[in-house]
Formats: C-alpha cells, structure tokens, sequence
C-alpha cells in the first residue's frame, strides 16, 4: 500500500522524478478527506498557525503578517482564515483530480508559479506538508496508518515538487524579462 521509497525522496531538482500515487492511495486519501474537509477554515487555520510558530521565516511570505508576534493573534485573523480556506480549497481540488493526472499537475504547476509573485521560496511547500499531516492526524485517529501517511506524504510531494517546477519556471522568465 506504500509508496516506494525511492519515490518519496524529495529531490528538489527540477529535472527529479515526479512522484506517483498508487490507485490504494488515491482511495486512502479521497476516504479520508471526506473527513477532514468538515472544518477546513479551522483546519486551515491551525496548520498556518504551527507553521509560523515552529517556523517563523515562513511569515516573511505574508504581508499581512510579517510583524505580528502574538499566535493568538493569528489564531483569529480573519485574514490568516481566508488564506487557510484557500489552502486547504487547493487541496480538496488537488483530491478532486487525483484520477486526472494532466489537470493535476497543471493546477499544482500554475500554483507554483503564482507563488513566485508571493515571494513563497519552495522550502516552504514542504514545512507546510508537515504541518498539515501533524494537523489532520487527530482528525483522522481512528483511521489513521502508516500507509495513509505515506499516502498524504506521496500526494504533497508530487504538489510540492510540481509546484517548484512551476515557480522555477516563473522565475526564469522574470529574470529574462518574460511576462
């Protein structure tokens, strides 16, 4: 049910292998979704909220948080929510598409190149993987295994890695003076 390790590696070159879910995982992580999408504005807020608190740099991606020290504070920004929504809006449709592999990839590739406009460097894609599976992982107790971990894991990694491709990309034809 795993993913082979080879193909959890996490390479971030642009020219690494692209991981590639199993039909078990696709059904690990469609099953239990239904669960988690129940409260994505709470969980998505909660993910924000780890991330800047076990990394604070990843703030410096946000304008509208940059300055602000207070966790409490972000726990109820209504701005920190919208974003968390929108997070976790990528990843019910990034599920959405788990059978169709081209408009996957091209949903998770224009994102990365949206996110060099942000200044999201990709190192954060993966802090933010962390935090999710640490995040859904209460939500998910009584279903939860290894191999939906690896699951999850093997679905980030693909977003992720497709993402830095995308971003990559932007990033090339801005310092060519592409638009």
């Amino acid at each position: 049910m795993g993913c082979a390790t080879s193909d959890l590696s996490g390479d971030s070159r642009d020219d690494a292998p692209l991981v590639k879910l199993t039909a078990p995982q696709k059904e690990l992580i469609k099953e239990s979704w239904e669960h988690v999408q129940h409260d994505a504005s709470k969980t998505g807020v909660i993910i924000f909220v780890r991330l800047f608190e076990s990394h604070p740099e990843c703030k410096n991606a946000f304008f509208n948080f940059r300055e602000v020290q207070d966790l409490e504070m972000l726990r109820v920004s209504k701005e920190l929510r919208i974003h968390g929504l929108r997070v976790m809006s990528f990843i019910e449709k990034s599920v959405a598409r788990l059978n169709q592999p081209e408009r996957l990839e091209q949903l998770a590739f224009d994102l990365g190149r949206k996110h060099y406009h942000y200044k999201s460097i990709p190192k954060y894609y993966m802090l933010l993987m962390m935090e999710f599976i640490r995040t859904i992982q209460p939500i998910l107790t009584d279903c939860w295994t290894t191999e939906l971990e690896e699951a999850w894991k093997a679905l980030f990694l693909f977003l992720t890695g497709t993402m830095k491709k995308g971003y990559a990309e932007e990033e090339k034809k801005q310092k060519q003076g592409v638009a």
